[in-house]
């Protein structure tokens, strides 16, 4: 009977190193998910806080070459 609380013991211990193994690897894949949204999130916010301004450029540059400028 000793024997067989030993193994459970064991096999306890394997599953709880293999379950916090799996954790970190999945904490991994999150932050790196976590990085990429965050630098789309500062992606997006220059092009709205910036993009205007090049389109108003851009609109004069075409407006001079069609001549209403």
């Amino acid at each position: 009977m000793n024997t067989q609380q030993q193994e459970d013991a064991l096999q306890e211990n394997i599953r709880r190193t293999a379950s916090g193994q799996a954790l970190k690897k999945i904490q991994v894949i999150v932050e790196e998910e976590q990085k990429k949204e965050a630098l789309l999130g500062r992606v997006l916010h220059t092009f709205l806080l910036y993009g205007w301004v090049v389109l108003l450029f851009l609109g004069g540059i075409v407006a001079h070459l069609f001549g209403v400028i």
